[in-house]
């Protein structure tokens, strides 16, 4: 019976966002409502458990629900002030010689490179490839597939972050770990490095066979195979260092870029080329510098670079000013903030230096505030809300007068299930629970809040090690990400962003079927490495 409670109320979410096309704000509410009833009602939990976890979980949710508050306040800015505007004429110009070069420069190395900042690709180049002269299916597709292979190092690592901090809560409480031991940034880094470059090729592939099919997959082998062997060797670099981890994403995209760029001009092709700019663009690239446009996300990523790469900063302000919650869970541990570290402090920050230089009219300022009221809540609140799922979930069960669970949680029912149903073979479904799980929460650090926890437990039900719960809980990482692809919410932002609500269904089909077949080959690729890496 608790099983059978806690797998329906999954699929009442997944109901809600298929059948009734609800979105994931409003999916999450319900599917929140339902499971805390179901918690109180048949899991012996008491409302202060349920409320308290739910707090909680909003809390633990500020490094990904406070970027996306500071990202979309600084695009706002950018595109009303006219920045925005200024970049794009610039990405249009870039490698039109070669198609096969565009495409993983602009959707994996840009497309990383921005959404490792906090930017939102989905959202900033759809309209780039429409007025580049790609179809409005690629438009949509190229954008959403892009850089998934780097969802982990999204918004400044915070998925990663978001990882890390949850192994270690789970393996200290498991007795995994050795008192006063911890898992490290690059301890899991150097894990996740291994599905880079795997799953960047597949990626790079997949966007080749959509613009061109076989013929296009042909013609841009070539730099599909170096966007995936840079990918691969600057991870296996960052991973080894912790404070270099969460900016994996930043490297990777900018180790792309300079590739397809090298690949250009070894091939004798134009990098840029300004003749296919109308009258209008060539007078607006003179009247607004592109150092000035760039400049928001040229602080940031100085800011994050001053505050990650030398050790003794990133220590402090990392490990030792934590600046903790305390008093809000319902077994008494502290959530550690780290906003001094974390990236939506500064993105804000960067945000309010670059309207000295971008100096915006007043009419410029109320319309970015305008359009960040009406962006912003619901965007921020889906981010956040599965991470609260997520929290009462594992919570569900606890007694606070006893300070132990008087019955097994949602997601010990959970674990324990898929521990006795697939044993030995749980390595080879797992990316498909993470593929379910971005599809329903529409995030991977979102995904990673409401089921590593899972991943880990039944892993550790099966009696594997440290180094192979981490393996199989990355897998589940990483299905998530590739589930970006089918995400109805990043979808149906790339159709809006060119006016084309509808054929964003189109893509779907298509995408599918590539999510299955990267998921299929991730799942083999999580067995060889638990049989491998001891």
């Amino acid at each position: 019976m608790p099983l059978f409670l806690t797998l329906a109320c999954i699929l009442l979410i997944v109901v809600l966002l298929v059948v009734f096309k609800k979105s994931a704000d409003v999916s999450g509410i319900i599917g929140l409502i339902v499971i805390a009833v179901v918690a109180m009602l048949f899991f012996n939990t008491s409302f202060e458990v349920v409320a308290r976890s739910t707090v909680a979980g909003f809390i633990k949710s500020f490094s990904v629900s406070l970027i996306v508050a500071t990202s979309l306040l600084q695009m706002a800015l950018m595109e009303k002030s006219g920045a925005l505007k200024r970049i794009i004429i610039f990405i249009k110009t870039i490698a039109s010689e070669n198609k096969a070069v565009q495409i993983m420069l602009i959707n994996i190395g840009f497309g990383t490179l921005m959404v490792s900042v906090g930017a939102t690709p989905v959202s900033l180049l759809p309209p780039i490839l429409l007025a580049m002269g790609y179809s409005t299916y690629v438009a949509i597709a190229l954008p959403a597939i892009g850089y998934d292979s780097l969802c982990t190092y999204a918004l400044l690592g915070a998925p990663i972050v978001v990882f890390v901090d949850m192994a270690n809560s789970f393996m200290q409480k498991a007795g995994i770990l050795a008192a006063g031991a911890e898992i490290t940034l690059s301890e899991v880094g150097q894990i996740f490095s291994y599905f880079l470059p795997l799953t960047s090729i597949m990626i790079g592939i997949a966007m080749l066979w959509i613009t061109g099919k076989w013929k296009g997959v042909k013609k841009g082998i070539l730099p599909c195979l170096l966007t995936g062997v840079v990918i691969g060797i600057i991870s296996y670099f960052t991973s080894k260092v912790d404070n270099l981890v969460v900016l994996t994403g930043v490297f990777c995209g900018i180790g792309v870029i300079i590739a397809m760029l090298c690949y250009l001009k070894f091939t004798g092709k134009k990098i840029i080329d300004k003749s296919i700019l109308t009258k209008e663009e060539l007078k607006y690239e003179k009247e607004f510098p592109l150092i000035k446009a760039l400049s928001p996300w040229i602080l940031l990523i100085v800011f994050i670079l001053v505050l990650n790469v030398p050790k003794d900063i990133f220590n402090q302000l990392y490990r030792v000013w934590l600046f903790p919650i305390n008093g809000i869970t319902a077994d008494n541990s502290s959530i550690s903030t780290r906003f001094l570290w974390n990236a939506y402090t500064w993105i804000l920050v960067s945000t309010i230096i670059s309207i000295f230089i971008l100096r915006p009219t007043k009419k410029q300022l109320k319309e970015t505030a305008s359009t960040w009221l009406k962006r912003a809540p619901r965007p921020v609140f889906a981010a956040a809300i599965f991470f609260a799922i997520g929290e009462v979930m594992n919570m569900t069960g606890y007694n606070m007068l006893d300070k132990a669970f008087t019955t097994d949680s949602m997601i010990t029912e959970l674990a324990n299930a898929s521990a006795n149903v697939f044993h030995s073979a749980y390595g080879a479904i797992v990316g498909f629970i993470g593929l379910f799980g971005g599809f329903i929460t529409g995030s991977e650090a979102s995904a990673i809040a409401m089921f590593a926890k899972y991943a880990m437990n039944t892993a550790a039900n099966l009696g594997m090690a440290r180094t192979t719960i981490i393996i199989i809980t990355a897998g589940l990482a990483f299905g998530s990400g590739l589930a970006s692809v089918i995400s109805p919410a990043k979808l149906q932002n790339a159709a809006a962003s060119i006016d084309k609500i509808g054929e964003e269904n189109k893509v779907i089909r298509t995408a599918f079927a590539f999510s299955m077949i990267f998921t299929i080959a991730l799942s083999g690729f999580v067995i060889i490495l638990i049989n491998v890496v001891k």
